[in-house]
């Protein structure tokens, strides 16, 4: 159905593709997988008409197409579902979809016709949407479905869907599987951009490997396996588990006691309790929702908790600041890199010293910012974390997802922190990274430093926690030792079951 010829893309300097050809064909599932700043995104942006190319061309149906803008893409039936959902919070679920499709005027507008319609693609695909829900009472689960309703709206044969399962628990992810097969099934072609290769071999048909920009392999997913995968994306082989000695747990760094904090319709922690030690990762395991933002928000003092208290190291710290908290030493990765941990429009300099920027070497003795550190900094993050492209002049924004999120990690992991809270590491990076955020967070746990992690990635929580808590409604309903319980037995605890 789509086939890419030698597609030339750069921005300035940076080529993000080089010569990328690829095909995909009518009613599959295709997944484009790669390291971050590989240029799969870029390539379907291309395609959807974000971008256009400096060289190369695009056929539709075996025909050369022009494709300007996003509107010449969805005149020509390609939707795009982006990593970030483009939603307006505020708005309907029917509103956000019609949003830019509307016929005739305003005044001659027909909400109710437009709600009917797509409740009923909603209930021919089992997608559960409700039109009238507003946006901002949705999970993301839904929010991401609203999404897809936007693009079939749209009459879309062709659906390019960025890292559609990065913010999914594990259940809805299945249930999202089984709304693509329906689709696959009603003729349907969707092109999935990835990095889990666990999804990309339970969900696709065929896989396109890109690397440094180009195209470096295609194959059956039913004739590979997640090893060649990697091998094929990093280029070496890559350990999918990590590997650890035993903790050596000493002092308590961190006591929770009777935690309670307020969420919009009730408690969002109820009478949480427990510690971490220097040298050990304690594990925070829960469906998303439960209770894990607000539980790491009011330890890093980003929210005010409504009863019990917090402890470092012996001192009550339970009405600190989130600045406060960092000079004891704490540092924070966020789950939304967006909304707590970058400025998105300034450059990776000013980025690198976010938390520090008061402080020496980089707050100089005139009362001006010593360049020369900042820069020292901002370096010593991109070469240590493989932030691509290095270039730390760039904005924040115009990095790929991953690589966003190597500049956070770079960021706190070089705080030498004596507590680390670290919520969703790995969200949108690929398995070549993965694998080194890893083995940062091991050294970090081995050099003495006490981590709380909080995952939606069961095998990465069980893989890399010493001690594993299991969150649901708000309370902590168990405690297990990741070596010995099962992801089976652990899913059971966060979903009531027995």
């Amino acid at each position: 159905m789509l086939e890419l010829r030698n597609i030339r893309k750069a921005f300035g300097d940076c080529v993000a593709n080089e010569d990328v050809s690829l095909s995909i064909k009518k009613a599959t599932i295709h997944a484009i997988v790669g390291e971050n700043g590989a240029g799969k995104s870029t390539a379907m942006k291309v395609v959807y008409g974000f971008y256009n190319p400096d060289s190369g061309e695009i056929l539709l149906d075996g025909k050369p197409v022009t494709i300007r803008n996003p509107h010449d893409a969805i005149a020509l039936g390609i939707g795009m579902v982006h990593q970030h959902f483009m939603l307006v919070d505020t708005m309907t679920a029917a509103e956000n979809i019609i949003l830019g499709a509307e016929t005739g005027s305003t005044a001659s507008l027909d909400l109710e016709k437009a709600n009917d319609d797509i409740l009923a693609l909603s209930n021919e695909l089992r997608l559960g949407v409700n039109p009238r829900a507003v946006i901002e009472d949705l999970s993301v689960g839904q929010q991401q479905r609203v999404e897809l309703l936007k693009a079939l709206y749209r009459n879309a044969d062709l659906l390019i869907l960025d890292e559609p399962t990065a913010v999914l628990t594990p259940q809805e992810i299945e249930e999202f599987f089984g709304i693509l097969r329906r689709m696959k099934a009603q003729g349907k072609t969707i092109v999935i951009i990835t990095h889990k290769l666990d999804e990309v071999l339970a969900i696709s048909d065929e896989v396109t490997v890109m690397r440094d920009g180009r195209t470096v392999g295609h194959v059956v997913t039913s004739e590979t396996t997640a090893k060649d995968l990697a091998r094929l994306i990093v280029g070496r082989d890559v350990l999918l588990r990590v590997e650890k000695t035993d903790a050596k747990p000493a002092d308590v760094v961190l006591e929770v006691s009777g935690l309670r904090v307020d969420g919009k319709h009730g408690p969002a922690l109820d009478g949480v309790s427990f510690e971490v030690r220097s040298g050990e990762i304690v594990g925070v395991a829960g469906i998303e929702g439960n209770g894990q933002t607000e539980l790491i928000e009011a330890l890093a003092g980003l929210a005010k908790p409504a009863g019990g208290s917090i402890s470092f190291k012996g001192k009550n710290v339970t009405e600190y600041t989130a600045r406060q908290l960092k000079e004891l030493g704490v540092a924070h990765v966020p789950e939304d890199r967006h909304k707590r941990g970058l400025l998105l429009r300034s450059d990776l300099s000013e980025n690198s010293i976010l938390g520090v920027h008061y402080r020496a070497p980089i707050a100089a003795a005139s009362g001006f910012v010593n360049r020369a550190a900042v820069g020292e900094r901002v370096a010593g993050i991109i070469d240590n974390f493989d932030v691509r492209p290095g270039d730390s002049s760039q904005s924040a924004k115009s990095l790929s997802g991953g690589n966003q999120q190597k500049l956070v990690i770079g960021r706190e992991f070089g705080l030498n922190p004596k507590l680390l809270l670290v919520s969703q590491p790995t969200r949108g990076v690929d398995i070549g990274a993965i694998e080194f955020i890893h083995r940062k967070l091991i050294e970090l746990r081995d050099a003495g430093s006490a981590v709380l992690l909080v995952s939606a990635e069961l095998e990465e929580v069980t893989a890399l926690a010493d001690r594993l808590l299991v969150l649901r409604e708000g309370k902590i309903v168990g405690e297990v030792d990741p070596k010995v319980a099962t992801v089976e037995e652990i899913g059971l605890m966060m979903t009531g079951g027995s």
